[in-house]
């Protein structure tokens, strides 16, 4: 079964996408910041991640970075979900490593279409 990790500080964000995925058959973790994503993916590395951009202390984008320097963190498809939607921040996930990008607020048929962009589903 393929596993996903959602990491947001919403817990709100957590929640819907957890649902979302779970009905799409898709075995959900979850992290409330990027220190918590980075010690999830160290103890047990996920098929795919949707990250937060905007997070405190660590955000998405320093997530990332670190994520693919970690022992087998080249291998989880990662979708950015964030509200920022101007090409440099789109340009700069791209470069970090980012399969794709999705706007936030989002629904089931937009998680559904990245998820089987990035071959998840």
């Amino acid at each position: 079964m393929t596993r996903v990790l959602v990491v947001d500080d919403s817990s709100v964000i957590r929640k819907v996408a957890r649902r979302i995925l779970e009905g799409l058959s898709i075995e959900t973790d979850e992290a409330d910041s990027g220190q918590a994503a980075l010690d999830a993916c160290a103890a047990v590395m996920p098929d795919g991640i949707l990250l937060d951009w905007n997070m405190p202390e660590m955000d998405g984008y320093a997530v990332l970075k670190a994520l693919r320097r970690m022992p087998g963190g080249g291998s989880p498809k990662v979708v950015f979900c964030t509200t920022e939607n101007d090409a440099a921040h789109v340009s700069r996930a791209r470069q970090a490593g980012a399969d794709d990008t999705m706007m936030k607020p989002f629904d089931k048929d937009v998680l559904r279409l990245k998820m089987a962009a990035v071959g998840l589903v």
